[in-house]
Order: C-alpha cells, then sequence, then structure tokens
C-alpha cells in the first residue's frame, strides 16, 4: 500500500507481537518506521526479515518494506527516538502473583523516551495494556527523567489484535481507539492511522485504557458463558452447536465468541481478567461476575481429563496423544495455554504422553518439560496411543482424516476439547468419541 503525504517518522519500543506487528504495517502504509529492542541477536534478525515470533504473513511484510528503506531496527534508543514524531510504548506487562500488571517494562521504556527525545510536541503513544491511571504515571516519569526541556504529549491508544490474524486485524479492524487529553495529539494519531480506513474512536485517556481491559474481559466472559451451558447440554442431552447457534442469531447476541471448548488461554484474556479484577478491588469494588468467569475457564482447561478419568478409571499407564499445544491456531504462542495443565495432570496420574504441535514444539517443551515425548507429527503422535485428546484446532488437525485414528491408535478414542468434527461423520467410522458440549458417539464403542 503506497501513500507519500502525511509520512510521519515513528518509533516502537518492543518487539513482541504487539509492537511488531505495529511497526512493520504502521511502515507499510508509509510512514518511516524504527523499532527498538535491547536484545541484539533478536534485532540482527529482524533486520534480515526474519520474525522472531511466529505470525502468519509477517516475515514478508518485514521484508518487503525493510527493502522499501521504510522499516529498521535497532538496539540503540537514542537512534530510534531522535527524530520521531511518535513514540508506540509496546512492551510487555507481565502478570504479578496478585493478578495486577508489572509496569517496570513500561516505566523503563518512559525513562528511554525521557533520556533521549529531543524534538518539541513529539506524541508517546502507549499501546501496552495497561491499568487505569498507567498513562498518566507515564507522564509523570517522562517528566522526571527529561535531560532536556522537551514538550510531550501522552496518548492512549490500545490494541485488539488476535494472534495468528494479527496482521489481518491491523488493516481490517472494527475501530482504532485514541485517548488524549488534548485535541492536538489526537489528531497527530488519527493521521498516523487515517490510512488504514477503519473507524476512529477518539475519547479521554482513561476511557481508552479502561475500553481495553473491557472488551477483552467481555470476550471472556462469553467464553466463559457458553462453556457453562455447554456443561448443562452434556447433561440435559442439548447439542451447544445449535444452542450456540441459536444464540448467535439474536444481533443483540451475536455468534462471535460462543464456540464451546476447553477454554481461553494466551497472552491476553487470562492476564486481562485478573488485571481487571485487581483494578476493581483497588477502589473497592467486588468484580464478581468476572471472578466467576476467571473460576470457570481454569476448571474447564482440565475437562478433558475429567472426560478420560471417568471414561477409563485409572489413566495409569495409558499412553495419551496430544493434539495441538499452542494456546489458539496459527501462533507458537503457549501462554496459559490449556495443553499445559492437561499434560501435567495427565503425567500426574501416571499416563505418558505423547504431544504434536506444527510450530509450537519449541516453546512447549520449555514450559511443561521433557516428561512428555514430543512428536514430530500427528500419526508419530496417534501411533500405539489408547486415547487422544484434541487441545488446539489447528487446520492441520481439524482435517485429519477419521480413518487415521483407527489405523495409528491402539485403541481409537477421542476427546475433542475444539468440536473439530461433525457428529454425522465421526459415526461412520470405528471411533470412540467425546466432545464437548455435545453427545458422544458411542455406537461404535471399543474396549479397553
Amino acid at each position: 500500500m503506497e501513500r507519500r503525504e502525511n509520512v510521519k517518522t515513528i518509533a516502537v519500543v518492543g518487539t513482541g507481537y504487539v509492537g511488531l506487528v505495529t511497526g512493520v504495517c504502521l511502515s507499510d502504509i508509509g510512514h518511516h518506521v524504527t523499532c527498538v529492542d535491547v536484545d541484539e541477536q533478536k534485532v540482527e534478525k529482524m533486520k534480515h526479515g526474519i520474525s522472531p515470533i511466529y505470525e502468519p504473513g509477517l516475515d514478508e511484510l518485514m521484508k518487503r518494506n525493510i527493502e522499501r528503506g521504510r522499516l529498521h531496527f535497532t538496539t540503540s534508543h537514542e537512534e530510534a527516538f531522535r527524530d520521531a514524531e511518535v513514540i508506540y510504548i509496546a512492551v510487555g506487562t507481565p502478570q504479578k502473583e496478585d493478578g495486577s500488571a508489572d509496569l517496570r517494562f513500561v516505566e523503563q521504556a518512559a525513562r528511554d523516551i525521557a533520556a533521549h527525545i529531543e524534538r518539541d510536541g513529539v506524541v508517546i503513544a502507549t499501546k501496552s495494556t495497561v491499568p487505569v491511571g498507567t498513562n498518566e504515571k507515564i507522564r509523570a516519569w517522562i517528566q522526571q527523567h527529561l535531560q532536556r526541556p522537551v514538550r510531550f504529549d501522552i496518548v492512549s491508544n490500545p490494541e485488539f489484535l488476535r494472534e495468528g490474524s494479527a496482521i489481518y486485524d491491523t488493516f481490517h479492524g472494527d475501530r482504532i481507539v485514541i485517548g488524549a487529553d488534548n485535541e492536538q495529539a489526537a489528531a497527530v494519531m488519527e493521521e498516523v492511522n487515517k490510512p488504514f480506513g477503519i473507524p476512529i474512536f477518539k475519547t479521554d485517556i482513561y476511557s481508552a485504557e479502561m475500553i481495553k481491559y473491557a472488551s477483552n474481559a467481555f470476550l471472556a466472559t462469553k467464553i466463559s458463558f457458553i462453556n457453562e451451558i455447554a456443561n448443562i447440554c452434556e447433561k440435559v442431552g442439548a447439542n451447544v452447536e445449535d444452542v450456540a447457534y441459536g444464540m448467535g442469531l439474536d444481533t443483540r447476541i451475536g455468534p462471535q465468541f460462543l464456540r464451546a471448548g476447553i477454554g481461553y488461554g494466551g497472552s491476553c484474556f487470562p492476564k486481562d481478567t485478573k488485571a481487571l479484577v485487581q483494578i476493581a478491588g483497588d477502589v473497592d469494588h467486588q468484580f464478581e461476575l468476572l471472578e466467576a468467569v476467571i473460576k470457570v475457564n481454569n476448571k474447564q482447561q482440565l475437562k478433558l481429563v475429567e472426560k478420560a478419568r471417568s471414561r477409563f478409571g485409572s489413566l495409569r499407564g495409558k499412553r495419551v496423544a496430544l493434539l495441538g499445544l499452542a494456546f489458539k491456531p496459527n501462533t507458537d504462542d503457549m501462554r496459559q495455554a490449556a495443553s499445559i495443565v492437561i499434560a501435567r495432570e495427565l503425567l500426574q496420574d501416571g499416563a505418558s504422553v505423547a504431544a504434536y504441535d506444527p510450530v509450537a514444539t519449541e516453546n512447549a517443551k520449555r514450559i511443561i518439560g521433557d516428561e512428555v515425548v514430543y512428536a514430530s507429527s500427528v500419526e508419530e503422535a496417534l501411533t500405539g496411543a489408547d486415547l487422544a485428546m484434541i487441545v488446539t484446532e489447528w487446520e492441520e488437525i481439524k482435517q485429519l482424516p477419521l480413518e487415521l485414528y483407527v489405523k495409528c491408535m491402539k485403541t481409537p478414542i477421542v476427546f475433542d476439547g475444539r468440536n473439530c468434527y461433525l457428529l454425522e461423520e465421526v459415526k461412520k467410522h470405528s471411533i470412540e468419541y467425546h466432545s464437548i458440549g455435545r453427545e458422544s458417539v458411542l455406537t461404535n464403542m471399543v474396549s479397553i
């Protein structure tokens, strides 16, 4: 997408999912972008168009804009900030033990900005998900550590990206939220984002900060709600997919995030729901609804293990094929993935686990450990297995022929945590099949 008027010089602090995707996409609409990170090896790879994260299409977009001379990577804050008109803060805000957001990386970014900015009128935009009031802290941190008198503005510009489709979301999002305390700063951000052609909503800084948390909390609530409905469906003989479809036809509800399964994971929903509970607690409000959402999700992640225990009595000595490890498809992100608690629970029960994931294996090894056997193919994971658990709905796994379970497994008993198969199709094969919120297929019951 070529564009020449209103080109901005932009710096992005942090090259995780949000920072890297933001920087690359801003360069693709014509801005001159420098992404800064303290990890030298990571920066060196990115200079050659090699993304440190798995995100479909990101490498190609990086290479294209590096070749155009619009995208740069550096470890030098001085170099990144020297001519920047807009600086994005996109560093991590990991979760503390009490559920609150850890702002040490945000504070360090603020200190680095204060040490190196020289241009009057620079706009500092916070992309990181931060508690309400953090942007005011950023303003104070920068003001406190400024090396020279420089006028700057603070803006909250939360992201709404889904891992695995972050580039698509950047170019086809529902809205861009800009929180500012003066019209001039908001206008600069509006100009930066205008080429995306996405509706822009301008509000105050506090409201923009809250919009991010409220959005993720609401989506997490929909997921936990439909999972509770699924659990009831199993007991009363209803089909959760039909129930969700019927609900989604109501425009007040909509079909999104009404897919029953084994709960949410990743870097956003678990962290942001707990952080919002903590934010509420800080102002003496108990967010009981969101506390229940978190509790439901934690239980739901173990649903497949509970079903397997009920089916087998004991899992000791059983070989389990774990299909999918990443918290969702099209990413190698293992943060808060259901596979972690499932694998650990299975091992604790005395089962052996053979796991497969198309891209997340190396990250999984670092978190789950070497007690699990990591297979290089689905077939290898399934071979000799007493039961299989579908944990991540990768397209490769969804398209897996049902005959393969019969061919490879010792006993073709499948526990599908993502409802990948139509029940009508399963009934055509000699497979015992248990899914979420739907009837089990037991007509072709195999012996234990």
